[in-house]
């Protein structure tokens, strides 16, 4: 049987962060890794061995996230670079690079470039929205150098997208914060909406009867509203010129082909999560003891990846679906949505 692809997301330096933002599910990571240092180079070369020769794929991508991946430093990835030249095998090797932004310089960018990184920088509109809850560890705003950082990518040639959160402070300000992307120099876009309920770790993972909620999620029905004022926006002046990942992946399956997204396929799963310590868990948005499949120290990444317990997660998401769902006339648009975000 041909093994099913599966995409691998790093945490060199787990939960540690150089803001402070009010939303973020990955900062409660300190409570089971508290003492944490970065990736070690044993780990990392361990990962990049691993995580190549154990991809089928012809194409390899490795996801650097946080935290906040550049607290690693840059060597760190200097080293990685070189480690995937060295295991690389003839195999495409590329890398992406989920930031804040804000530690990245003239040397970062350099590097950046030199390489070939797609950079992902989190924006979640003008000042008046993103430095509501994207604020430094000391409580200072952060939007002009986010702004600043987008154009030092601009003049070296990098290539970058925006991620946005959206939530209660820019759920109805849908075409502002379009707009705003769109001056950043924005071409790909990504929106995912905050949805955290008001529970305990250990819960997450079964079905919540609760719709309680925390004050920054976005309202019910609100994130509908978002995309809908986006969609508007971008169906009128950019359709073909700007990248809405969202929009292109659901007109993808409209034509037939699968869905490039785990939160609209059927089951999920195929997107794991690597700890600096190199444990292996289930999703990013399940960091928790009952979700870890193992360390890599022990077993190999791609007999992780396909194990019983990682195909039974993946399969919860469609078995856990509730009868209005499962009659929803747009079902195979979606299948729920993420788990994380179902109440």
């Amino acid at each position: 049987m041909q093994q099913k692809p599966f995409h691998m997301m790093a945490k060199p330096v787990s939960h540690l962060c150089n803001l402070k933002c009010d939303y973020c599910f990955y900062l409660e990571k300190e409570a089971y890794y508290p003492a944490q240092d970065k990736m070690s180079m044993d780990a990392l070369e361990n990962y990049v061995k691993n995580y190549i020769q154990g991809s089928k794929q012809a194409h390899v991508d490795f996801a650097w996230q946080g935290g906040e991946p550049t607290l690693a430093g840059l060597d760190f990835y200097k080293a990685a670079v070189k480690f995937q030249q060295q295991y690389a095998s003839g195999k495409t090797i590329t890398n992406s690079f989920q930031t804040n932004g804000i530690a990245i310089n003239k040397q970062w960018a350099s590097f950046f470039a030199e390489h070939n990184f797609l950079i992902g920088i989190s924006v979640d509109g003008d000042a008046t929205i993103h430095d509501k809850y994207r604020i430094s560890t000391n409580g200072k705003p952060t939007f002009e150098r986010v702004r600043h950082v987008i154009g030092l990518l601009k003049d070296h040639g990098v290539q970058f997208n925006t991620l946005t959160v959206v939530n209660d402070a820019n759920w109805n300000k849908g075409k502002q914060v379009y707009q705003t992307l769109k001056e950043l120099g924005s071409m790909h876009m990504q929106f995912i909406p905050v949805v955290e309920q008001d529970h305990v770790h250990d819960e997450r993972f079964e079905p919540q009867a609760t719709e309680k909620v925390t004050p920054f999620s976005v309202p019910k029905a609100g994130y509908g509203v978002f995309i809908a004022d986006v969609f508007d926006e971008w169906v009128r002046h950019d359709l073909g010129r700007i990248y809405v990942q969202s929009f292109e992946m659901l007109l993808a399956q409209k034509l037939g082909y699968p869905s490039g997204l785990c939160i609209f396929s059927k089951t999920c799963g195929d997107n794991l999560i690597i700890e600096a310590n190199e444990d292996v868990y289930s999703c990013d948005h399940f960091v928790y003891p009952e979700n870890k499949i193992g360390n890599i120290q022990d077993t190999p990444l791609d007999v992780l990846a396909t194990s019983d317990k990682q195909v039974a997660f993946g399969n919860h998401k469609y078995e856990t679906l509730t009868e209005k769902c499962k009659q929803c006339p747009y079902l195979e648009r979606c299948y729920g949505g993420c788990l994380n975000s179902a109440l």
